[in-house]
């Protein structure tokens, strides 16, 4: 597992649900029982998260105070627990970055969690990875000097491949060379992750500033090149939304109407396996290639589909774009029209142009997750 979180919770039930949750989502979760104790892991070690059960005291104003302070943590994610009538605002003006309303539901914490976690890798893939292969020193106390190989390279740590584990929880100092250059680069980490195979990731903890220049040049010089070699071949004509959608699974097949009393009835959610919310999102949606704005509402959303609710849909399996408004952004939704029902609407499948168009969906999916005062959504 690469990615680490910190459940701060007094409350072992929640705790025990954020953690499985957590688990399930591929994220190494530890628990500190008191603010305290969190404050002191945050001292130790470095999160991608911290999950904090919030209550409005001066202990969780410090903790929040603190967290932003700390060398190690301060731009980590933020999620906050709070009451299901807590005015959740101010915390995100302190740096929340999702809430999550008790009691805590399975259902809606996986979804925020979920896409917490996608947010979270694509803080980390801002940071460039070059794969290379180069031989690397590796030390740590009581252990003799092993050789190991570099597998890939960015600012922040690296990966690398051992005869034998490395010890999940010390110091390792690493002394190598990158291609075309003459220096050594010195530096210390430690284990972020490890596999059956034998690899393990590292994340940079001290770094020298002459060992910092050799790799930036470095990572400067190979980005580069890269992004000259993967722009080769590629068609000038490449037009947006151009992205063939995924193969749709069988359960995935039809978007149909909710339940109304026009006789098209569906229950069309029950087929499916992602979590769909009964909803009623303002919105605007557009004929692909067309800047004619449709106002019409969603409903029935999910991670793969949505049923947009118009007056007059649009004919066959037009391309579309769908606009969301939100308090706090735009979300644009490429997609394609799946069925229509003249005088009610049309069921649209996604086909995310790309992975961010995907996360910005499950942060949708989030919101509406965190509770009922974010069930209905004004364009």
């Amino acid at each position: 597992m690469d990615l680490r979180a910190l459940v701060v919770s007094p409350d072992q039930e929640s705790a025990a649900l954020l953690m499985l949750i957590l688990s399930e989502l591929g994220i190494a979760a530890e628990h500190a029982l008191s603010l305290q104790n969190g404050l002191d892991r945050l001292d130790a070690q470095r999160f991608e998260a911290i999950i904090l059960d919030h209550h409005s005291d001066r202990s969780s104003d410090e903790f929040l105070r603190r967290l932003r302070q700390s060398s190690k943590n301060r731009a980590c994610m933020l999620i906050a627990v709070v009451d299901s009538d807590f005015n959740a605002r101010p915390l995100f003006g302190l740096g929340a970055n999702f809430v999550l309303y008790r009691p805590l539901s399975s259902e809606r914490t996986r979804i925020s969690l979920r896409a917490a976690r996608s947010l979270i890798r694509r803080e980390r893939r801002r940071a460039p990875r070059i794969p290379l292969t180069s031989s690397v020193k590796v030390a740590y106390p009581g252990a003799p000097e092993l050789d190991a190989i570099l597998q890939d390279l960015s600012a922040e740590g690296t990966s690398l491949k051992t005869p034998d584990p490395l010890p999940p929880d010390c110091k390792v100092y690493f002394e190598f060379s990158l291609p075309d250059q003459g220096q050594l680069v010195r530096l210390s980490g430690e284990v972020a992750w490890q596999d059956a195979s034998g690899r393990s990731g590292i994340r940079f903890l001290d770094v020298p500033q002459t060992s910092r220049r050799l790799m930036q040049a470095w990572l400067q010089q190979n980005a580069s090149v890269r992004a000259t070699q993967s722009s080769v071949g590629k068609s000038d004509a490449a037009q947006p939304f151009a992205t063939p959608p995924r193969p749709e699974r069988e359960s995935n097949r039809e978007l149909r109407p909710k339940p109304k009393e026009t006789g098209l009835i569906s229950n069309a959610g029950n087929r499916r396996n992602e979590r769909r919310f009964d909803c009623k999102l303002g919105a605007e949606v557009y004929r692909l290639g067309s800047k004619v704005p449709n106002r019409c509402a969603l409903s029935d959303i999910s991670e793969s589909g949505c049923y947009v609710e118009m007056p007059t849909p649009f004919t066959g399996h037009s391309g579309v774009e769908i606009v969301v408004r939100t308090a706090n952004t735009k979300v644009r939704i490429s997609g394609q029209v799946l069925n229509i029902h003249p005088g009610f609407g049309m069921g649209v499948r996604f086909t995310f142009k790309d992975a961010e168009e995907r996360e910005d969906v499950l942060r949708l999916l989030a919101a509406l997750a965190s509770g009922p005062t974010l069930d209905e959504l004004h364009r």
